[in-house]
């Protein structure tokens, strides 16, 4: 191992999880105990608890948890602020703490047993290194072929990310404190981590089905938060609005020399088909464009109110 025994914080972002809570909190600690028996991280590596403003008993939880084991703390936020912001929360706190910061969803359907991999491959230089899937065999039909989709599109859009990465990763105190002066509120942390370029290594691993409670990523949620990630990063669509007013600049001369060629011919009887079928098409498109750029602009909206994102109602006393 080329550094030094590290101290490693474990952020684990909580909605509504008191039902995958106890098991969650049981495997995370049964594998830092390992790690730090195995002198792979320091005696005051930690778990971090962010409740992102559950409406069930996930706090009263956490206080219970914080209360029995001192690894453990925990972090209130005073509303649902939205998982990238409470994986923020969670980095952003405690990284004054900690060399590295390891990001993990509450479900444990990442593999735990990977972390020590990670951890061995931080130690040998890597400042980022991601937990990627090898195959989306245990979702359904739909979610495989819309998150394929999905990543496939940034990839034609030259949006840097890693394929079939989702927030299981481990990073370098520096990475987040560079983090820290990204003070965008659109945030797409898949996309911002690759962005920073720091020397990253990869991760495979097979994703468990979800053991207890229910996703907190329906397919709303999801289209919502592939969509901000395919505008946070990329003005393309903004480009293509532009070739698709040039699309229908042509389209609209070779319209033009055909009415001409008929008015010349003598055939100029109208017909209300071609004319609404035009009409039709020229008003879709500019709807959409407008939609797009009402997307853009909704996003600068955001940003240049500089809301804070997110919130801290209460911690767990240190003990």
């Amino acid at each position: 191992m080329t550094k030094s025994t590290p101290t490693l914080a474990i952020i684990v972002p909580c909605y509504n999880e008191s039902a995958v809570l106890p098991l969650s909190v049981k495997e995370l600690m049964h594998r830092l105990k390992a790690l730090v028996a195995g002198s792979r991280v320091a005696a005051n590596s930690f778990i971090c608890l962010v409740d992102d403003g559950s409406s069930d008993n996930t706090w009263t939880l956490i206080k219970e948890f914080a209360l029995a084991e001192p690894c453990i703390k925990g972090l209130k936020l005073s509303s649902n602020f939205g998982h990238q912001n409470a994986l923020l929360a969670g980095l952003f706190t405690q990284v004054g703490a900690a060399d590295c910061l390891l990001t993990i969803d509450a479900d444990l359907q990442d593999d735990v047993d990977v972390i020590e991999t990670m951890v061995e491959k931080y130690a040998a230089g890597a400042k980022i290194i991601y937990g990627v899937r090898k195959s989306r065999q245990s979702d359904s039909f739909w979610k495989r072929q819309s998150a394929q989709f999905f990543y496939r599109l940034l990839r034609f859009l030259k949006v840097k990310t890693v394929y079939n990465h989702a927030d299981f990763r481990l990073a370098d105190r520096t990475v987040i404190e560079g983090l820290q002066r990204f003070n965008e509120v659109n945030l797409f942390l898949r996309g911002i981590f690759p962005l920073m370029g720091y020397r990253s290594e990869v991760v495979h691993y097979s994703r468990a089905p979800r053991q207890l409670g229910e996703t907190k990523y329906p397919f709303r949620k999801m289209a919502s938060f592939a969509w901000q990630g395919v505008t946070s990063f990329n003005t393309s669509l903004l480009r293509l609005v532009t070739w698709m007013g040039i699309g229908m600049f042509i389209l609209s001369l070779l319209i033009a020399f055909w009415v001409l060629i008929a008015y010349l011919s003598g055939n100029t009887i109208a017909g209300w088909t071609s004319m609404l079928l035009i009409i039709t098409l020229f008003s879709g498109i500019n709807m959409i464009c407008l939609g797009l750029i009402g997307e853009y602009v909704g996003k600068i909206f955001l940003e240049v109110k500089q809301r804070p994102r997110f919130l801290i109602e209460e911690e767990t006393p240190k003990l």
